[in-house]
């Protein structure tokens, strides 16, 4: 019998992996787009209704956030276009809306649902800089991030083969609450940094491609560590890269990010 589930076991593994475009990494992903999206459509829509008051429309701010968010999707969507993943392409549906909220925060849910927080915003402090933030939170819709800790999830349960999604399920409402909240086991942790870092990479890809200056992603890390103070939890228990090492790989990762640029010739802003 154990040698029979191991069997199953490897072989989902080995049917789930692929590989996420640019950098390379493999990832085990057995959830589709097809059992997370309507979920992701269907939070989104009810996200808005309960901030509604907080929903800021047609003022500048706002307005520059939603033409930047275009931009970068436009970018997006010309790359999978260009790389045979026109059905991915046509499952987005893009969104970019700015809450009046102090949190230092942004987010994109599957299939290209966007908010910011009007608190990072003067840690954007610039058109190129919420270019940064928007292209790193749609790198993580890009890459699947959200339905790779979904699978983790269902495999550290031993549920991978109970693979449907669905609101009504309480076992799968906490398996996506795992993958799009901060979690709190030390486990997921490294897991999290490592899709952290990967966004930073394709985030900076893809703000070159639609045109704004690269650099500046650089520039609102700094901005970050100068907020922070050089405070916050030590690395190896956060979620994310210490500030100081998202600038180390954005400027290391930045000759490559132009390269792919210039590769798709995407500098169309």
């Amino acid at each position: 019998m154990r040698r029979i589930l191991a069997i199953v076991f490897i072989t989902i593994l080995f049917v789930a992996c692929s590989t996420v475009p640019i950098t390379g990494r493999q990832r085990v992903n057995f959830v589709s787009d097809a059992q997370v999206l309507p979920m992701s459509f269907q939070q989104y829509s009810g996200f808005l209704k309960e901030n509604n008051s907080k929903l800021l429309k047609n003022t500048p701010a706002a307005n520059e956030l939603k033409t930047v968010g275009k931009n970068v999707a436009a970018a997006v969507d010309r790359f999978m276009r260009a790389n045979g993943m026109t059905a991915e392409a046509d499952s987005y549906k893009w969104e970019f809306n700015l809450i009046n909220d102090n949190t230092v925060n942004a987010w994109c849910m599957p299939g290209g649902k966007v908010v910011f927080y009007t608190g990072i915003m003067p840690i954007c402090d610039n058109v190129d800089g919420v270019a940064a933030v928007m292209g790193h939170e749609v790198a993580h819709a890009f890459a699947k991030h959200g339905q790779e800790r979904m699978s983790s999830a269902q495999l550290q349960q031993g549920a991978a083969a109970a693979v449907a999604i669905g609101t009504s399920n309480s076992k799968n409402s906490d398996i996506w609450n795992m993958a799009y909240a901060v979690g709190s086991q030390v486990g997921m942790l490294k897991f999290s940094r490592t899709h952290e870092t990967e966004a930073d990479k394709l985030g900076l890809v893809f703000m070159i491609m639609a045109g704004y200056k690269g650099e500046e992603a650089v520039n609102v890390w700094i901005r970050m560590a100068e907020k922070s103070g050089g405070g916050g939890t030590p690395e190896f228990l956060s979620t994310h890269p210490s500030n100081e090492s998202r600038i180390q790989t954005l400027r290391a990762y930045l000759p490559t990010a132009h390269k792919y640029a210039a590769k798709y010739n995407l500098q169309t802003k």
